[in-house]
């Protein structure tokens, strides 16, 4: 009885201090949803911790794995459900998942599936907000669906409505809400190449400008005061005032086919970056967004071909971007466009920030950890997760990464907290 109590004595402390760890572990973790394009703040920014730093030796655990059909639509997560679109035989849907076991909730038609000799299938990312789910099909049809049955709302096929054509690559551009406002690339014509629609009835509330699509989404930005919807068409940086659709400021970007397909980038408080792939000289620039006397525009801080990026988008982390620049990884100052690093082995690949760290998923299907620091490049950890074409950015919500090719999606478990408890239990 005297050596039991002894080694009661002796594990107590072990366990008290486990505990606490624990403990504290779970109170820093933060965790929230992915709900459309890049993320919550659509700069491919998560605000998650407690993500696990180092990786066992065949990768995260697999939560679950399920079949899909072509496609590049990244998963949008919200309410416990994911959401993603995929092409299967001659149709396109829009489908929601239980996002914690990969059981399809439901789907719905959305187009004739798309072809196209650089790809098949939707390219936009759904967007979830409260109980309504926002989706563009690769021929152009808007869709608003109930976010938990996929009955459709309201919907317009903007090729038809707006006389016009859809982009030679399929229409690419996710949606964006402002408010009571779903703004949405148009397709081109004379005053209705920029679209806002009222979210609830999909009434148009006002359409704007005048330029050749691109392929990058909107993003929603503050400066100086001023909101701003900027878009990247086909030909420039258009920023518009998201209430009225009034253009504030244009800068020219010409690319070969129009090209312009990456998701520009805010740096805090007043700056952008952008980049495209073409043409060479010029890959990418950031922009200072000045406002004097009513009036705003934007002054060229840099511009050089540093960074061009094809498809995948940069992000911005403590004073420096992190993207691709064509097949090569890099890390370039924000402030001046110096190259800090740069790494091969991820093709065109895209990523995410996440609790200090670089998410990057190379479009060969090899997923790496990297410290986002412009010292060097420095790996935690790497695996490879899926196979084939692997196009698709990657989405993280509540301490789950969703990803995907053009025949399957996975969740992988990131959660320091859950890999600690599954050690414990075996």
């Amino acid at each position: 009885m005297l050596h039991f109590k002894n080694f009661c004595l002796a594990i107590l402390p072990l366990f008290f201090n486990f505990y606490l760890s624990n403990a504290q572990t779970k109170s820093n973790h933060v965790q929230h949803d992915w709900p459309q394009w890049r993320g919550p703040n659509r700069d491919g920014i998560s605000r998650e911790t407690g993500l696990l730093k180092t990786w066992p030796k065949d990768g995260p655990q697999v939560l679950w794995r399920v079949p899909l059909g072509e496609g590049y639509s990244s998963v949008s997560v919200a309410n416990g459900l994911a959401y993603t679109m995929y092409d299967e035989g001659k149709d396109e849907y829009l489908a929601c998942f239980d996002a914690l076991t990969g059981k399809r909730q439901w789907r719905v038609r959305t187009d004739n599936k798309y072809r196209n000799s650089w790809g098949n299938g939707p390219r936009v990312t759904p967007l979830v907000e409260g109980n309504w789910v926002y989706v563009i099909s690769a021929h152009a049809k808007l869709y608003a669906c109930d976010a938990k049955t996929g009955a459709v709302k309201w919907q317009h096929d903007l090729a038809i409505e707006l006389n016009d054509a859809i982009p030679d690559l399929g229409y690419s551009n996710s949606p964006i809400i402002d408010g009571e406002l779903l703004l949405v690339t148009g397709l081109g014509g004379v005053n209705r190449s920029l679209l806002a629609f009222d979210k609830n009835t999909g009434r148009r509330v006002w359409s704007s400008h005048q330029d050749h699509p691109g392929y990058s989404s909107p993003i929603i930005i503050s400066a100086h005061g001023v909101r701003q919807a900027v878009f990247f068409t086909g030909t420039k940086i258009v920023a518009i005032s998201p209430a009225d659709g009034k253009v504030l400021w244009t800068y020219p970007w010409r690319t070969d086919s129009f090209e312009n397909v990456a998701t520009p980038v805010f740096i805090s408080s007043d700056k952008l970056f952008f980049s495209s792939a073409h043409p060479k000289e010029a890959g990418s620039a950031v922009l200072q967004i000045k406002a004097a006397n009513g009036k705003v525009n934007a002054e060229t801080v840099w511009k050089n071909n540093i960074m061009q990026h094809h498809f995948a988008s940069s992000v911005f982390y403590d004073g420096f971007l992190y993207g691709p620049d064509r097949a090569i990884l890099k890390c370039v100052e924000a402030g001046t466009g110096k190259e800090m690093w740069k790494q091969r082995g991820f093709g065109e690949g895209s990523l995410i920030f996440a609790d200090g760290h670089l998410i990057v998923f190379g479009t060969g299907g090899n997923l790496a950890l990297v410290e986002a620091t412009p010292a060097a490049y420095k790996e935690r950890a790497g695996t490879q997760v899926l196979s084939g074409t692997c196009f698709t950015s990657p989405s993280l919500a509540n301490g789950k990464l969703y990803l995907r090719n053009e025949t399957e999606m996975l969740c992988l478990d990131l959660s320091e907290a859950n890999f600690r408890q599954r050690q414990l239990t075996h």
